[in-house]
């Protein structure tokens, strides 16, 4: 290898022609744009590739653009000048000589007759190949033919109203005795117009047929190239993972004994750093990816490394804090215990124009938008905010972790799981009236009880207060600030969820992630989260980073992914989580951390080499018939069945929530204009109260929830916080503080 690579020419060298297919190398310099110009990159040309980087030492790990010579057309320009043009954008080239720029050219025109020689054989064996030039052509006539067709639809349609409605104007002058004239001769105007209608709708059917049979012709073709598309991206990502797994292989190698690595290796001289900092060009899907790279480890490491792994186990029990895939004891099990109800009335199949009721509301908060029931689900934001209790056997099993840093690997998969029931779930919840209250009693099944308020109606803020007998307590205080943009929703809570252990102490904050709904106006609805979690142990200062991937098409990672890193309070990281917010997080412990090559825009990432992942939670499967009922969750469907005793301000009683459970949506439509005309005539008199105490020079009281009360807490912010008594009331069945609100 040594003499090999002594007998290469330098890689400094204006070109390098390589062994094997068309391979070739060097520096050219591409146009970037009118500000920076001409700039310097290093160029390889390897099976029928030109792909380009900013430094030799890219190589390893960014590309930052490739070139398909099989469809690329390559023109020699002014001196030293070259362009290539492919898939209709031009690549503007310069090389140092004239020599130079002969030699990149013929490698060039070699590499596309390589490439152009292994397509047609590819075509011969079967493979649905990348569209020619021809085929580019066919497509574009087939799209001109379609759309010609589309115009004698849209031109029919015209005609068929056109003539309809003459068609109905002559009919009403046959059925109208006072008409002036004949009865023969409105019966031949009839027949005239009945006629000329039938010709049009003829005419109208020939041409969806026509535009029909078009499409059907060449959808087995699009279909073939569709699956060709995914094919070589599934082989492009396979042959990405490869070479990361060489290369860390390699690097490893080289740290074990660097001597025996060093002849032959390509140093970037160091007049070529100041190309790193280029930010002249923008790369899709590269600003998302993780900051980090993980590596499983070997079995040899796995086996030296398991035993110091389930030492830290709490109690010495290897799996106490893991999840265990094949555990039945779900949430189905115990509701069944319970007698608690599996299913509701399905939802009803009402059809409504969106968007005459949005076209007049973009760029306004989502609260102060007027919306029928249509596009609610029967459960209230307070409701919304308990389901985040869904998987609280997470934190039953955090509060048994001797380990803080096992206990934030459990809190985290517990953060990311309150996501997880929203997946199908596009519906926007009833939002609560000023006042509203709701309680979750699961002491007997789950050891916990919830109770949560409506504490502000403008902006829409809910308190939330969770004791558990299995030693923790939760509390959030979230204000929801929601926009509507046109083509989606976003929804962005502001807060922080609090967290407490009794047994440790500690106490963890975090906050959620930006939920946002696609879709809104064409198109099916689907929904997203995305963002960033940094969930913080104040005691401990241990902190845990999470990153909701959002989807893009062009990314080749999982959609819904999230990744984290959990880290000590000095900052070394021992722990990797992955998953997806719908379905499983899985954690990872590092056994080797190393610095990695440069990333996107110069950053560098770390290599985490870790143990083999284990799973942390999967989410329980939907009921049975879930889409006909909301997407549901099981705990979701017991959230509105009636207890006793509760407070009259309960989202249970909710009149118009309850209806449309029922099934009931017009009946539901008028209690919800009722008590939001009521809720608005309480707040004009509140703000007249306020205005006149004002005047008189009096202290001014605003509202004051009944359960929850402002405090300044450590960090200095101001929140509300439970004050207590509702359970002692509920006891009593003392509700003569609470407000008629229904």
């Amino acid at each position: 290898m040594n003499e090999l690579m002594k007998s290469l020419p330098s890689p400094t060298l204006p070109g390098l022609q390589l062994p094997g297919l068309d391979a070739y190398r060097g520096w050219l310099f591409k146009w970037t744009n009118y500000l920076k110009g001409y700039q310097r990159r290093w160029f390889v040309l390897s099976n029928g590739l030109l792909s380009y980087y900013r430094t030799q030492a890219e190589m390893a790990h960014t590309c930052r653009g490739t070139i398909p010579l099989v469809t690329a057309h390559i023109e020699v320009g002014d001196t030293c000048h070259l362009v290539l043009t492919s898939g209709g954008r031009s690549y503007h080239l310069k090389s140092t000589s004239d020599a130079e720029c002969q030699r990149w050219v013929s490698a060039l025109q070699q590499a596309k007759a390589n490439a152009t020689q292994l397509m047609q054989h590819s075509d011969d064996s079967g493979d649905e190949a990348p569209l020619t030039q021809d085929g580019r052509a066919l497509t574009a006539g087939v799209l001109k033919t379609l759309a010609s067709k589309l115009d004698d639809l849209n031109t029919c349609n015209e005609l068929i109203g056109k003539h309809g409605a003459a068609l109905q104007r002559s009919l009403s002058e046959l059925e109208d005795p006072r008409g002036a004239t004949d009865g023969t001769d409105r019966l031949k105007a009839v027949n005239e117009r009945a006629t000329l209608f039938r010709i049009t709708s003829n005419a109208a059917i020939n041409a969806c047929r026509d535009f029909l049979d078009v499409a059907e012709t060449h959808n087995r073709r699009w279909q073939r190239a569709l699956q060709h598309e995914r094919e070589q991206r599934h082989h492009l990502e396979q042959t990405i993972e490869q070479l990361a797994k060489q290369h860390n292989s390699l690097e490893r190698a080289w740290r074990e004994n660097p001597n025996s690595h060093t002849a032959g290796v390509d140093r970037t001289p160091e007049g070529e750093a100041s190309d790193e900092n280029d930010d002249g060009e923008f790369f899709d899907a590269v600003e998302e990816s993780p900051a980090f790279i993980t590596v499983t480890a070997s079995n040899h490491t796995q086996h030296r490394r398991s035993v110091s792994n389930h030492s830290m186990m709490s109690g010495g029990r290897p799996n106490d804090w893991t999840h265990n895939e094949n555990d039945c004891s779900g949430p189905n099990l115990l509701q069944q215990r319970r007698g608690r109800r599996r299913r509701i009335p399905d939802k009803p199949n009402y059809s409504l124009n969106l968007w005459s009721i949005m076209k007049n509301c973009i760029g306004k908060e989502l609260s102060k938008i007027p919306m029928p029931v249509n596009f609610n689900e029967p459960l209230s934001m307070l409701q919304r905010l308990t389901e985040d209790l869904e998987y609280s056997e997470l934190l039953d099993r955090a509060a048994r972790c001797d380990c803080s840093l096992e206990q934030m690997c459990l809190v985290a998969a517990f953060s990311v799981s309150s996501y997880s029931t929203t997946v199908h779930r596009t519906a926007k919840p009833f939002n609560p009236l000023l006042g509203e209250t709701y309680e979750l009693d699961r002491l007997e099944e789950y050891g916990y009880r919830s109770i949560s308020e409506q504490v502000s109606h403008h902006p829409p803020a809910a308190a939330h207060h969770v004791t558990s007998q299995r030693g923790w307590t939760l509390w959030q205080d979230i204000t929801i600030d929601s926009k509507f943009r046109g083509k989606y929703i976003s929804v962005m809570p502001l807060g922080c969820i609090h967290l407490e252990f009794q047994a440790s102490g500690h106490h963890y904050v975090w906050s959620k992630v930006t939920s946002t709904v696609h879709n809104i106006i064409v198109g099916k609805l689907w929904i997203d989260q995305s963002g960033d979690i940094e969930i913080v142990n104040n005691t401990t200062k241990d902190l845990c980073r999470l990153k909701f991937s959002p989807y893009s098409y062009f990314s080749r990672d999982a959609p819904r992914k999230v990744t984290g890193v959990v880290q000590d309070r000095e900052g070394a990281a021992h722990y990797i989580l992955s998953g997806t917010w719908d379905d499983r997080m899985e954690y990872a412990k590092i056994v080797d951390s190393s610095p990695g090559c440069g990333g996107s825009e110069g950053k560098q990432k770390t290599v985490y080499q870790t143990l083999p992942a284990k799973l942390l939670w999967k989410k329980y499967p939907l009921p049975d018939n879930a889409e006909n009922m909301h997407f549901f969750s099981t705990l979701a469907l017991t959230l509105n069945e009636p207890e006793d005793g509760v407070a009259p301000t309960d989202s249970r009683l909710r009149p118009d929530q309850q209806l449309m459970e029922s099934g009931l949506w017009d009946e539901a439509n008028i209690q919800k204009t009722r008590l939001e005309d009521r809720q608005r005539l309480e707040r004009k008199k509140r703000e007249a109260q306020a205005n006149e105490a004002l005047e008189e020079g009096q202290d001014i009281e605003g509202y004051h929830p009944l359960w929850f009360e402002k405090r300044t807490n450590d960090g200095g912010e101001r929140t509300f916080v439970y004050r207590g008594g509702y359970w002692e009331a509920k006891e009593r069945q003392d509700w003569t503080q609470c407000p008629e609100i229904f």
